[in-house]
């Protein structure tokens, strides 16, 4: 029998430990905890499946907290519900090697599903949880059993409203009819600036009624007892993901910042909290927890363990009854990804002519589905273009969520953090698919996979200015610096079909998120001999070399062939050259100083990089003197071998830009100085005369 009356009691604890970790830190979020408790600890308290044992439990159910400002919230229930959030950790709210940082955080804080904060991402990784959860459980019948049919609660704000992702996600959400996602959105009309009147006056029910989402109105989500009436019919599904639309106030309780924007994003003030506190009745020691609540809470916590310990014992009940089907199950579960992947990679590529990465990359696709269960995903309205459909897979729908390609539309930042919520789901290695250029639009996703250390896949195809007639709007430049500078996340751009095989086979077996940069242009294979050096996991590898080396080349991808071509040339002049390809500047630079060593030799004094994006970054391989060759400029729309010509992109090209460069700078052409060489025009800079040298 649900207590309502401890329930209210429980509520106003959370209100007061969240405004009392607040004001202790002096900074922080205390209106939304506030306004939602009510809401929160009836859902906590009676219908949210957990156990606080074991936090990472498969067939829990999740909950997300989007409006991510309001931490305190989420604290404030893993301590009372017993997930080994203590009470000096709430005290540590903020601080320096706490378990209780501003916005949750994946991984850091027992209990937190997903990180958040950047308003929305949450609700749009939410939707990605729900879309790995019915694959997982469609392809390995357990949406038979009952065992996989958890809900997905999340707590969203007017923020999550405003912001586009969600918008994005909630429509694809009820286009897939997800009807796990049960979204509560604190409608409490108060944003940082005032009132969200200033900026936002659209029906919002009216809104997700359109996206085909259950609309459920609360007119007081801060009375528990009609919190917990839409809740009860929330949970019993119609086929639809439900919105309950909740009003609010902000700060609730408050007797002079309640229903205010000062309650939204500061410190309430001491004497403020101690309003609050004698308003709500609670005790006069700050960080206090009711022994009432403690009881309530701890006999919740002894539900919820009793209940997850009944569906283990069902669950392996029903793995003993299929070997065959455990397996599988097992194969998701871990993410396993055969040790021989890149060998079995490698048997599917053509080197029989020349081959764009992106088909090779489709080809190597089909082969990876077949090999790993768990990798499941798809693209942005592009897959026939960036060749990313699992072919036999089926499609992913409301008809089949067995199918293995999902189809997010034109919806690249919802499908971004879609892919983060599907790895966090635990039962995916997921990818996701677009045009180079539109890694833009999925940047704060991408960040937030390298910040919770994702294991996913970015399928970035047309990868430079080569994509050509569409012109400098589809022409990706600086974008690859733009990936290079997240911490965290490792880029391949490999340069042929060998390479290739081998970044799909690094990217399978990475602990975080990798994005793979590949062409629309076709590239000629490396051929027998040269093919065995690649070596992708290293990041960088000699690919061609001279006894003696007076220049280096390092390419990536499309101009790894453009360098041999250079330095065939340079070489029937006397020059002596040596050619790498850094498909990953990532994975070199985990390799130790030895290794880099062999591979760009200190002594060396001219270094050449070749890469058909921004050459912001590549001074730190090559050095203050060396030459980077890249776009520093937009593109433009013509054929893509006039505009290889028209950048300098040409065997030609590269060798008259080095001549510029590394030529004696005098202006005087009869200088006379002299390298020594037998042919007076080698280049090399070598003289030791009194001018300067490029």
């Amino acid at each position: 029998m649900f207590d309502s009356a401890k329930a209210q009691l429980a509520a106003n604890t959370v209100r007061m430990l969240s405004a009392d970790a607040v004001q202790k830190a002096k900074s922080g979020h205390p209106g939304m905890p506030l306004g939602c408790a009510d809401f929160a600890v009836t859902l906590w308290s009676k219908y949210l499946r957990v156990n606080p044992k074991n936090p990472a439990w498969i067939g829990r159910d999740r909950f997300v907290l989007s409006a991510g400002h309001g931490s305190m919230l989420l604290y404030s229930l893993l301590h009372l519900f017993e997930f080994g959030l203590s009470i000096d950790d709430i005290k540590e709210f903020r601080q320096w090697g706490s378990q209780t940082p501003g916005h949750p955080e994946y991984g850091h804080t027992d209990g937190v599903d997903v990180t958040t904060g950047p308003l929305g991402s949450g609700f749009a990784s939410a939707v990605g949880m729900a879309i790995a959860n019915r694959n997982f459980a469609a392809r390995t019948g357990l949406d038979k059993t009952g065992l996989m049919n958890h809900k997905i609660f999340v707590i969203s704000g007017d923020g999550c409203m405003m912001e586009g992702c969600t918008g994005e996600a909630a429509s694809l959400a009820g286009t897939l009819a997800l009807d796990e996602l049960v979204v509560f959105y604190d409608d409490n009309s108060i944003s940082i600036e005032g009132s969200t009147d200033l900026a936002f006056g659209e029906d919002v029910a009216a809104r997700f009624a359109a996206y085909n989402w259950r609309v459920i109105k609360v007119d007081n989500a801060n009375d528990i007892a009609k919190c917990d009436a839409a809740l009860a019919q929330a949970v019993e599904s119609d086929g639809r993901p439900t919105l309950i639309i909740g009003k609010t106030r902000i700060g609730f309780g408050a007797p002079n910042k309640e229903g205010k924007a000062s309650a939204h994003g500061e410190p309430l003030g001491a004497e403020e909290v101690e309003a609050l506190r004698k308003h709500l009745n609670m005790p006069a020691e700050p960080f206090t927890v009711p022994q009432e609540v403690k009881e309530f809470c701890h006999a919740r916590a002894e539900e919820l363990e009793a209940q997850a310990a009944d569906w283990e014992k069902r669950f392996e009940a029903f793995l003993e009854a299929d070997s065959e089907r455990a397996k599988l199950i097992y194969s998701f579960l871990n993410r396993t990804v055969p040790e021989n992947i890149q060998d079995e990679l490698l048997k599917v590529i053509d080197v029989s002519k020349p081959v764009a990465t992106r088909a090779t990359s489709g080809a190597v696709l089909q082969k990876a589905a077949e090999l790993v269960p768990a990798l499941f995903g798809g693209a942005a309205d592009l897959a026939p273009s960036t060749k990313s459909n699992v072919k036999d897979g089926g499609d992913f729908s409301r008809d089949n969520y067995a199918g293995r390609n999902v189809h997010f539309g034109v919806r690249e930042f919802a499908m971004g953090l879609a892919g983060n919520g599907m790895a966090l789901n635990g039962t995916a290695i997921p990818y996701t698919s677009t045009f180079f250029v539109f890694s833009d639009y999925m940047k704060p996703a991408i960040r937030l996979a390298a910040l919770q250390h994702l294991h996913e896949i970015y399928v970035f195809t047309h990868d430079s200015f080569y994509v050509g007639e569409d012109g400098p709007t589809h022409e990706p430049v600086e974008q690859i610096a733009m990936l290079r500078s997240i911490p965290g996340l490792t880029v391949i751009r490999p340069a042929e079909a060998h390479e290739t095989a081998q970044a799909w086979a690094a990217a399978l077996q990475a602990d975080g998120p990798v994005a793979l940069l590949l062409t629309r242009q076709d590239l000629a294979p490396f051929d027998a001999e040269t093919a065995k050096k690649v070596d992708v996991s290293k990041g960088a590898y000699v690919i061609s070399d001279d006894e003696e080396t007076d220049i280096v080349f390092i390419a990536t991808g499309s101009e790894v062939n453009l360098a041999l071509e250079a330095a065939k040339i340079l070489r029937e002049s006397g020059v002596g050259v040596r050619v790498v390809s850094m498909p990953s500047q990532e994975l070199f630079l985990e390799q130790d100083y030895d290794y880099q060593d062999s591979v760009l030799p200190p002594d060396c004094m001219c270094y050449v990089s070749i890469e058909a994006g921004s050459t912001f970054g590549w001074h730190r391989f090559i050095g203050r003197d060396g030459l980077a060759i890249g776009l520093d400029h937009f593109g433009a729309s013509a054929p893509y071998k006039v505009l290889a010509k028209e950048f300098g992109f040409t065997p030609e090209g590269v060798i008259e830009r080095i001549k510029d460069h590394f030529i004696c700078s005098a202006e005087d052409d009869d200088c006379g100085c002299g390298c020594g060489c037998e042919d007076d025009d080698c280049g090399c800079g070598d003289c030791g005369c009194e001018h300067d040298h490029k």
